[in-house]
Parts: C-alpha cells; structure tokens; sequence
C-alpha cells in the first residue's frame, strides 16, 4: 500500500533544554512550559536529571513540543525524545554563565542553529572558591564562547530582573523563551500559565510578581529582536539595487554539500556568479569542497555543524567578487538604483531628478586591468611621480547617470567584466586567496578550531584601497607567522590568531595588533614604504609701510 505524507508529519519537535540551578524554581518553569503548549493546543513533553551537589552542576529540564497543534494532526500522536541529543537542540535557556558555557563545551550548542539565552549572573563554582587567589572565571571570555557557539543569543541579568519584580528567576527565564520566539505560542498563553488560569484582576501577589518579572524578560529579548528584524527589512529595501537574490542551489552542490551550509553557498554561489560568470562560480565551489574535505578529516560526524565551511563560504565569496571599476559601474548602472534614489528623495511621478556620480580612478585602478607587464609600467610610473613629490595620479570623472551618455558609459564599462581574468589584479587576487584556503586546509586537518580561526581571518579583508591592503598584508602576516610555527601547539596558536585578528579588527592604526603579536612572540609586520612629500613654503607676506 502506497503510503503519502503530509506536511505534519515531515515536521520535527521544537526543542528546549533548560538549566537551572536549586531553589530558582526550574521545575515550576518546565511546569509552565507544558501548561502553555497544552493551552495553546500543542503535544508537549518534558524530563529532568537532576544535578549533583550546590554548584558542581545545575538541574536540567528538556523540553520538546510539536510545533503543529493536536487539532491538524487527525488523531495521531506525536513522538518524543526523553533526552536531549548534543547539536540538536533549537534552544538553551540557562540562569547561570558558567552553566551556560558548560553545556556548549558538551556539545548540546550548534552555531547554525541552537538559540542561546543566557543569564550574565555568576554563583561560584566549588572549584573558583577553593583558589587560595581570585578563582573566578572571565566573564567576558564565558560571553565570547555564548556568543561564538550559538546562532542567536541574548545574555541578561536575570538575577536583577527577578529581584526588582520580586520573584524567582524561573518567571524571567519564561519571560525570555516567550520574547525569543522559539514556541508557536502567543503571549496570553504565557501570562494564562502563570496565572494558573485565574482572572487578571483575581491574581495573587506570588502571581503578580511572577508576571512582573516575565513581561521585564519579554521585553529585554523581543525588543532587539523586533528592532533587528525592521532592520533587516531597511537593508531590504535599501538592497533592492544590489545584486539579484540567490537562485536555487544547483542540486549537484546541494548533494555535494551538507545541509547545514546549504544556505551560505547560495548566497555566495550567486553572488560569484553575477560578478562574473558560471566558470569562476564553479571555482568557488571547487575550494569550497577543499575546505569541506579538510574539515571532515576533522569532524566526521559534523558534530560542530561544519562551521569552518560556513565561515569559509562568507568570506570566500566576498573576496573573489573584490570592488574594481567594472563592479562599481555594475552596481551604480542597474536600473533599481535609480528607483531607489527616487524613492529616498520622494520624487514624484513628474519630478526630474538627476543623478551626479563622481569617481576618480588611480593608476591602480585602470592597471587592475592591464596585463602584468604593464600594469607594472603604469604603477613604475605612478610611483615615480610621487618620488618627485607629485600627488598619485586619478581621473576625476563626473558621470550623469540619468542621462543616455553617462548610463551608456556606465553599461559599457560594466561589460568589461571579460577583462578580469586578464589582468593583473585578478592574478594577484587569486594567489592570495589560494594562500589563505592553503593555511586553513592545513589548520582544519590538524586541529579544527585552528581551521576555524583562520577562516574567520577572511574578515580582514574589508573596504577597496588601503584598507583592502592592510587587511591583505596582515592576513599574510598572521598565517606566515602563527599558523606556520609547528612548535608552538595547534590550540595555542588557534588562540593567537583569533586574539591577533580581533585586534587588527579594532585598531585600524594596528597598535593593538603589533601588542597582540608580540604577547604571542610573533615577528612585528614589515614596515610599508611610505612616500615622503616635499611642500614648497609659500613666501611670507611683506608688511605694508604706513604712509
């Protein structure tokens, strides 16, 4: 017999572990969890294992509900796990740092897709309180792990809240999992568990509190939630101009690749592909399996959610589609960005508006083009003038782009994306990419949180000119000299890159980097030739004589 399946039954339970520490109420919280998702008409269950002694570790609650209500489900039963699997939870809600970070070194957190909700509190672990000194854990380095293991995450004082509301933490950890979210449940189901179905104007002072404490939660986490999502929505409007949304993933990538990284290699994918053509999007596939390959060396079973891949894909795809003078015609000559000035300025339907763009390419701009061998020329000659004293040489242009000349120029400029692959920045570009995926091939395979440090060192290469230099020149520097030194450990050196780069990232002038590098006894970078220019002082003035 030929048996259909609906949409119910391909879905999956929406699950939730809850850490809790004695006396903060965490079964009254998996208590009202059930409550809610009965009341909302939803299948719910719930287990608990207990912790051992005060503070070696925190009770845990699991939590799973079938995020399709009883009523579509035609009788049948949904069926529940009575543990959490490590990486396949949707959620952690946790009253205390240290426990937070401590499921996330178990492996119940998955960056693509597990929500962390996290109290910043600290009670002190048995073992901080035996150091003769100060035992404490960093709370900021706790935060970085909540922050670099999770795909969302709020991190609150649920201590203050409950204390300024006058309850226990258990009705702010409600308040929280509401305002993210996670469960298809409306805030009046919430508030009815809490009110043990009693009137609003009925409720005791217990019941009151509780509320007080879960709407301070609601708050604090819908609130940026809410306000990143109308964001993303002004980044929407405002991207209307850029390139077009990713296409369906070509169903031999999405066999090649696992889910998880599914939708980063659509978006690059895509984002190759307009910038240039199907072969150089094929060549972005073809390193990415690499990257992939060595990673799986790493991580069979692709417990970490393959995020060495994922952060590889972003960074990947932003530098082989680099900024040049065809891609900055591109984006000014496509036909939605002239909607959207008109849109910006409010012009209506028989306003004229006119369109201005300046640019003023340099030597190295138009020798991004040529050959080699004469861009070596025209850059030689560049550098020349500024010997003498002279400003680096551009063309200011000034292109209306409302008119037929100036999109005609545009439009033509824009077509000489086959000119790329002749010149000489694309070379260059393309060896420094090959060096980098080289350094994080070799990191994953030999221990994989050196591999992702080193694809997330993609972030330094940012902006166009000398920021895009210095990030080029310091993403050389930090795999030349740190991933390189095999007597140093792979852990350590995965930690020196990731403290070099966020200190190259917060200092532009690089003084955070050069302190970084030699805490970690790493050669300082190279000094850069600066040219030096000669200025002529202008005459003094002569002082008038009186008459």
């Amino acid at each position: 017999m030929e048996r259909h399946s609906s949409p119910a039954s391909t879905q999956r339970p929406i699950t939730l572990l809850v850490c809790a520490l004695g006396g903060e109420g965490g079964g009254v919280l998996t208590e009202w969890l059930v409550e809610t998702a009965r009341h909302a008409g939803f299948a719910a269950q719930s287990t608990s294992i207990p912790g051992v002694a005060q503070r070696t570790g925190a009770t845990t609650y699991y939590i799973e509900v079938f995020p399709v209500p009883l009523a579509q489900l035609g009788g049948r039963r949904p069926v529940f796990s009575l543990s959490p699997v490590p990486g396949a939870l949707d959620a952690i809600v946790s009253s205390e740092l240290l426990e937070t970070t401590r499921q996330i070194g178990n492996g119940m957190s998955a960056p693509p897709r597990t929500l962390v909700i996290s109290s910043s509190a600290r009670v002190l672990t048995t073992a901080e309180r035996m150091v003769p000194g100060d035992g404490r854990a960093d709370a900021q380095r706790l935060i970085d792990v909540v922050k670099a293991f999770s795909r969302e995450h709020h991190v609150l004082d649920m201590g203050a809240m409950a204390r300024e509301a006058g309850t226990v933490v258990s009705a702010v950890m409600l308040g929280a999992i509401a305002g993210s979210g996670l469960f298809p449940f409306e805030r009046a189901a919430y508030e009815h568990a809490v009110r043990g179905g009693v009137a609003h104007d009925k409720v005791g002072k217990a019941a009151a509190a509780s509320l007080r404490g879960f709407a301070a939660a609601f708050e604090a986490v819908s609130a940026p939630r809410a306000q990143a999502a109308f964001v993303r929505g002004v980044l929407a409007e405002e991207g209307r101009d850029a390139p077009p949304p990713a296409r369906a993933l070509p169903a031999e990538l999405a066999q090649r690749f696992p889910p998880a990284v599914h939708d980063l290699l659509a978006l690059g994918h895509a984002r190759v592909l307009d910038y240039q053509d199907a072969a150089y999007a094929a060549l972005y596939a073809q390193r990415l399996a690499r990257v992939l390959d060595a990673e799986s060396a790493a991580d069979p079973a692709g417990a970490r959610g393959f995020a060495i891949v994922r952060e590889t894909a972003r960074w990947l795809a932003l530098w082989m589609a680099f900024d040049d003078i065809v891609r900055v015609a591109a984006l000014k000559g496509r036909a939605s960005r002239a909607q959207r000035v008109r849109r910006e300025v409010r012009a209506g339907e028989a306003d004229i508006v006119k369109i201005y763009d300046h640019f003023k390419p340099g030597a190295a701009e138009f020798a991004a083009l040529l050959p080699p061998a004469l861009a070596r020329r025209v850059t030689a000659w560049d550098r020349a003038r500024q010997a003498r004293g002279r400003e680096p040489w551009a063309l200011p242009l000034q292109v209306g782009s409302h008119a037929v000349w100036g999109m005609a120029s545009l439009r033509l400029l824009a077509s000489l994306r086959w000119l790329r692959r002749r010149g000489s920045r694309f070379a260059e570009e393309q060896a420094l990419i090959e060096r980098w995926l080289a350094a994080v091939e070799a990191g994953a395979r030999e221990n994989w949180m050196l591999g992702r440090e080193l694809a997330l060192c993609g972030r330094l290469i940012k902006g166009y000119g000398s920021t895009n230099e210095r990030g080029k020149h310091t993403l050389l520097h930090l795999v030349g000299e740190l991933a390189g030194r095999t007597a140093m450990p792979a852990p350590a050196r995965a930690e020196a890159i990731g403290a070099a780069r966020e200190a190259a990232l917060a200092d532009e002038g690089g003084k955070a980097l050069d302190a970084a590098l030699a805490q970690h006894g790493a050669a300082p970078r190279p000094v850069q030739a600066q040219p030096i220019r000669w200025m002529k002082r202008p005459p003094a003035a002569t002082p008038s004589r009186p008459a």
